[in-house]
């Protein structure tokens, strides 16, 4: 589990393709304090499994699946992407909970840029827009925000200096694409009321 709050932008140090998946080298010194194999790691918004850790990085593996969910069969050598290791029990919830299964990838329709923040609009499957709501979670590669506004094709998000300057989403363009995880909550309600 994670909370959306990136902790560091790490590096595409390298990419393997592989006949179903691919494996990546992302240099991260400053997440990998007591990093062991097996652990979790948020990439972009992305839960994966860390492969041999070092003090300046690991590596992961992507299969087909995840390639086809997200974003990350968009990356390449050079490219940065946000960080976050699993949270502990004993860990603040500084954003919201975050499982790192992304449930679609989004498309930023528009950047504005204001005075003090930056408004983003972020296109999204039409059967994505009802697990949200105004002022709710959601997590955009990895990072938790709050929705503005929503419609059927959308939501805005406002995000201030700091999360432009400490992720990815600083760099990001109209027409790229993002990873979105909707607040599983709303998904767990869905199921429930189905059943009854």
């Amino acid at each position: 589990m994670f909370t959306g709050i990136v902790e560091i932008r790490g590096r595409i140090a390298h990419l393997e393709a592989r006949p179903e998946a691919i494996r990546v080298r992302i240099e991260a010194p400053g997440v990998m304090e007591g990093v062991r194999p097996g652990d979790s790691i948020a990439v972009n918004g992305v839960c994966l499994t860390v492969v041999d850790p070092t003090a300046e990085g690991f590596d992961a593996d992507v299969m087909q699946e995840t390639m086809r969910r997200s974003s990350l069969g968009d990356l390449q050598p050079g490219g940065t992407v946000n960080l976050e290791r699993a949270v502990r029990a004993s860990d603040r919830l500084g954003g919201h909970i975050v499982q790192g299964h992304v449930d679609c990838t989004g498309t930023i329709a528009s950047i504005d840029p204001r005075e003090d923040w930056t408004m983003m609009r972020i296109d999204v499957p039409e059967a994505m827009a009802r697990y949200m709501v105004e002022k709710g979670s959601i997590c955009v590669d990895g990072v938790s925000l709050t929705i503005v506004s929503i419609d059927d094709s959308g939501f805005t998000v406002s995000l201030i200096p700091t999360t432009l300057a400490e992720t990815t989403l600083g760099t990001r363009n109209v027409g790229d694409r993002v990873n979105i995880e909707v607040d599983v909550l709303a998904k767990y309600v869905e199921r429930l009321l189905e059943s009854r």
